[in-house]
C-alpha cells in the first residue's frame, strides 16, 4: 500500500490532544475520556474546546459514544443515552461519531445501531472495536455495510492489531471499498508499516504516555490523588507519521 494514501486517525481526551493531531497531520481525532478505561463519552466542554482547537482546517473531531465501561451489550436506557449523546454531538458541531452495539447473541445490534446511524443524521458514523468481540468480524463488517456505517474500528479480532494482519487483509478485502476499514490497538511506530500494508483505508493509535502525579492533598480514599493521568505524546505521535513515510 502507497503510505501517502492512508489516512491518522489519533484517539485523544483533551484540547492539547487535538492541537498534537494537527500538527501531525491527523485526518481525524476520535475524542473520548478516560482511555484507561477503553474509552467513554467526553463532556460538552471537553467537545466544545476539541472543537476550537481543530478549527475549521484542522482534523475531523469525531467522538466516541460509550455510556460505560465494559461490555457492549446495552440495556433501553443506555441505549436512549446513547443516542441523545449522538444527537448531542453532532448538534454541537462533531464531524462523525465512534459507536458499537451488540445484541444478547454477542453479534452486532443492528436496530440499536440503525437507531443511532438515524441519529447521527447523516454523520459518518464508526463502529468500534465491539468488532473485534463477535464471533466473525468478516459478517460483522457486512451488516456494518449493509446499515450505511462509514467505516470500521479493528484490530482484525487480536489484542493488537499487528496479531491480526491476516484478518485485517480479509476485512480489506470484503470491504470492497464500499466501506473504509480502519487498523487500531496498540499502533505504534514499530507496527504501523506490518499494519499499513495490509491494505487499511486509516490507522487509529493513541501515542500516550503517563503522566506521574506529584503528590498533595488527599481527600475521602486513600486511592485518591494517587498514581497519574494519560496524556497525548507528540513525540510518539510524529514516530507513527514518520514510520508511514509521510
Amino acid at each position: 500500500m502507497d503510505a501517502v494514501t492512508i489516512a491518522l486517525e489519533l484517539a485523544v481526551q483533551d484540547p492539547a490532544g487535538v492541537r498534537i493531531a494537527r500538527e501531525v497531520g491527523a485526518a481525524r481525532v476520535e475524542l473520548t475520556q478516560g482511555l484507561a478505561l477503553g474509552g467513554l463519552t467526553p463532556s460538552p466542554a471537553t467537545l466544545e474546546l476539541a472543537l476550537e482547537a481543530a478549527g475549521a482546517d484542522g482534523p475531523e473531531v469525531h467522538v466516541l459514544v460509550r455510556p460505560r465501561a465494559g461490555g457492549f451489550r446495552y440495556d433501553a436506557d443506555e441505549v436512549a443515552v446513547i443516542e441523545r449523546d449522538v444527537r448531542f454531538a453532532i448538534a454541537a458541531g462533531a464531524a462523525g461519531v465512534v459507536v458499537g452495539c451488540l445484541d444478547a447473541s454477542g453479534a452486532l445490534d443492528r436496530d440499536a445501531m440503525a437507531r443511532l446511524a438515524d441519529a447521527a443524521n447523516g454523520a459518518p458514523v464508526t463502529l468500534h472495536r465491539a468488532i473485534d468481540v463477535t464471533a466473525d468480524p468478516i459478517e460483522t463488517l457486512r451488516a456494518a455495510r449493509e446499515l450505511g456505517l462509514a467505516r470500521v474500528l479493528t484490530s482484525g479480532g487480536a489484542s493488537a492489531a499487528i496479531d491480526g494482519l491476516e484478518t485485517l487483509r480479509r476485512l480489506v478485502e470484503e470491504a470492497q471499498g464500499r466501506i473504509e476499514v480502519m487498523a487500531g490497538s496498540g499502533v505504534d511506530a514499530a507496527s504501523v508499516p506490518a499494519i499499513a500494508a495490509t491494505g487499511v483505508d486509516a490507522v487509529h493509535f493513541s501515542a500516550k504516555r503517563t503522566v506521574a502525579e506529584d503528590g498533595g492533598v488527599r481527600m475521602g480514599s486513600a486511592s485518591d490523588g494517587v498514581g497519574g493521568h494519560e496524556v497525548t505524546d507528540r513525540d510518539a505521535a510524529f514516530a507513527v507519521r514518520a514510520a508511514l513515510g509521510l
